[in-house]
């Protein structure tokens, strides 16, 4: 079957190229992009990808966007930051060739921070939905997207390598705008938060991932993805208490 690859960006430069290469094999590549100011689009026409641009309606519905686009029933959804290693682009063909046995395919993602593959905390097994017949299925919510399907999924043994981040400065960053946008879409659903609940959330997302998790194995870094983790999600509830509070101001 064919295959078509889906992707959002913005200002995606310094990662797309890799990306594009990893997903040569496929049939098309789509991308909306939301107003990038770099060489994204330059980069994107090297590999005669289908190019849109579109605002930002977020995560879900920009990729539900790229989704409509594609020409094929078989997706393969994937970012910027990620590659798909051979091995993994065989398996996918190979699933595709067999016609599959599901409506959608999971795949270990590889985290990779300062050169290294982080393999303990919350960062491994760090399972995602990837491989989608769009006709089975949607995105849903604006931020940490899932994909919603009543048909059946299918974990894969193979992996997508993913480079995020590229400092601890940038994962404070990622940290707050993810927490903004999750108390933002909380507080749209009708949902409360106390700043005790902010304290006792923070700790535990720290103790998970730090202690129980096994984060303390990978040194100052394990520590620091540890330390983001809890930041980020003490923001998200406190930002969460802040709106039930005060309102959007």
């Amino acid at each position: 079957m064919a295959l078509s690859v889906a992707m959002i960006t913005k200002n995606a430069e310094k990662r797309l190229r890799e990306c594009l290469e990893s997903v040569s094999f496929a049939d098309e590549i789509v991308i909306v992009d939301s107003g990038s100011t770099d060489d994204t689009a330059e980069i994107a026409a090297e590999f005669n990808a289908r190019w849109y641009v579109e605002p930002w309606k977020g995560y879900g519905p920009q990729k539900n966007s790229a989704l409509d686009k594609c020409a094929h029933d078989w997706v393969l959804v994937i970012d910027a930051d990620e590659r798909v290693p051979k091995h993994t682009a065989t398996q996918i063909l190979k699933v595709l060739s067999a016609s599959g046995t599901a409506d959608a395919y999971s795949f270990r993602r590889k985290n990779y921070f300062h050169g290294k593959w982080i393999r303990v905390g919350d960062w491994w097994p760090d399972d995602v939905i990837r491989l989608v017949r769009k006709s089975e299925g949607r995105y849903e919510r604006p931020v940490h997207e899932i994909w919603a399907t009543g048909g059946r999924i299918k974990k894969l043994d193979c992996e997508i390598e993913h480079f995020s981040f590229d400092s601890y400065t940038d994962m404070f960053r990622v940290a707050n705008d993810y927490s903004t946008s999750l108390a933002e879409y909380m507080y749209g659903a009708g949902r409360k938060a106390s700043p005790v609940d902010a304290v006792l959330h923070a700790c535990w997302a720290f103790g998970r991932s730090y202690f129980l998790r096994l984060g303390f194995t990978a040194g100052f870094d394990g520590l620091m993805i540890a330390y983001t983790k809890a930041l980020g999600t003490f923001m998200k509830y406190i930002k969460l208490y802040e709106l039930g509070k005060f309102g959007r101001g």
